[in-house]
């Protein structure tokens, strides 16, 4: 009996426990159950658009020159009490955090206004400052907005990359190399300084693209001074100037070998050469001798690039001054002379014709000018108009005038005559 008791009590007891564990359990549940209802409600009351703070327009990108400064503009709506911070994306670098710059970078700072506009500001941009930069606000989750940064460079020639003047032989090859730098890469072209077209194996053409220029078989024309431009669209562009020498040895030549003039004329030969580098020209006499510029002769030199003119005046020719004579020209490269023949030809008589008309027109004729000299190394006989003195002119008129009286005299003396005869055999 007693045994039934106790087995009854434990019964009873593990009832409650078990009942007791229920309840709690139960309890538990919907207890844990209310709270969660109550963190979701709050959440999407906190998310709600309304009241979250947004970006009132797209971050901008932003283009500028090397050493100029940058500003990025993040606008912010309804920020209340949350904070903005701009960051650089590439680094991960906090640049500043609400009204507090964190970054080291002296070059970096920061403006606000009304609490939703928030610039960041970079001076003396280099090149290492292009990228993206964020823009944040400390919502959860993260809210951010993204513009680039483009720093540009004006091209710049890189000078230990770059030729410079160049000296070549005369039918070898020739290349002139220009290195650029610059952001975007520039764009190269050669032309030749004064704007004349080159002869770019075996066509004409007014510029060569790239950074390049090979010639092949250099000649005398290709001499003369090349620019090489860079530009990238960021102002200003760039040139560099590279000089093409072109070496040869002296050519020369003659226009007039032979040359005529007479006794007492004054007379020029002309001699054409060309040579690079410069070459000594002179002039010799059929004997040999160098003609020194003096009283009889004048030696004149001019230069045009490769091309020298050589001009010898001769003052007053005499008997002796006829026969050949030299030009010659040197250089490092080699010798090259031509002769001139001067020969004597008989002095130009002078002669004058008149011719009557009914305005008595009158052609005078003359001779040479003995003070010009002969153009094209020719003698060229000129004839010029005589004095305007008519006083020969008008003795001649009048003895032809009073020529002609006489004439009539004689007429009107037989006419006379012949009148008084008839009448008296009339009577």
């Amino acid at each position: 009996m007693e045994t039934l008791v106790n087995n009854a009590v434990w019964n009873l007891i593990v009832c409650f426990c078990l009942l007791g564990t229920n309840v709690i359990i139960i309890s538990g549940s919907l207890q844990s159950g209310k709270e969660v209802d109550l963190n979701a409600n709050s959440v999407n009351q906190f998310n709600h658009e309304s009241s979250m703070p947004r970006f009132a327009e797209p971050i901008p990108n932003v283009t500028v020159s090397i050493g100029r400064d940058a500003l990025l503009a993040c606008v912010v709506d309804n920020l209340r009490g949350f904070k903005v911070a701009w960051v650089r994306v590439d680094t991960q670098t906090i640049l500043s955090i609400h009204h507090n710059v964190i970054t080291q970078n002296p070059r970096v700072t920061l403006s606000y206004n009304d609490h939703r506009s928030w610039y960041l500001h970079i001076r003396d941009v280099h090149e290492e400052d292009r990228g993206w930069y964020m823009c944040q606000v400390n919502t959860d989750p993260m809210r951010s907005r993204q513009g680039y940064l483009q720093v540009v460079v004006p091209p710049s020639i890189i000078d230990k990359e770059t030729s410079t003047d160049m000296v070549v032989r005369e039918a070898s090859n020739a290349t002139l190399i220009c290195k650029a730098a610059g952001y975007p890469e520039p764009y190269v072209m050669w032309r030749r300084e004064d704007g004349e077209d080159i002869n770019y194996n075996g066509d004409t053409v007014n510029f060569i693209d790239g950074e390049v220029l090979h010639i092949t078989r250099v000649s005398r024309l290709h001499m003369g001074a090349y620019l090489c431009i860079a530009s990238n669209g960021v102002p200003p562009s760039i040139s560099k100037r590279v000089t093409l020498k072109v070496q040869f040895p002296p050519m020369l030549t003659i226009s007039n070998q032979l040359v005529g003039g007479y006794v007492g004329q004054d007379i020029k030969l002309e001699c054409h050469t060309e040579a690079f580098p410069t070459s000594i020209n002179f002039w010799t006499t059929e004997k040999g001798d160098m003609i020194v510029s003096g009283e009889k002769y004048e030696a004149i030199s001019t230069d045009n690039g490769y091309n020298k003119y050589m001009i010898l005046k001769i003052r007053k020719l005499s008997p002796q001054d006829f026969g050949s004579y030299k030009c010659v020209a040197k250089n490092s490269l080699g010798e090259t002379d031509g002769f001139i023949k001067l020969d004597q030809i008989e002095v130009p008589s002078r002669s004058m014709a008149i011719t009557e008309g009914p305005e008595y027109d009158r052609k005078d004729y003359g001779v040479e000018n003995e003070n010009n000299y002969n153009e094209g190394g020719s003698s060229e006989i000129v004839f010029n108009s005589l004095p305007t003195d008519n006083s020969s002119l008008n003795s001649h008129a009048t003895r032809s005038y009073g020529f002609r009286v006489d004439w009539l005299i004689i007429v009107s003396a037989g006419w006379c005559c012949v009148v008084a005869m008839v009448q008296s055999s009339c009577r």
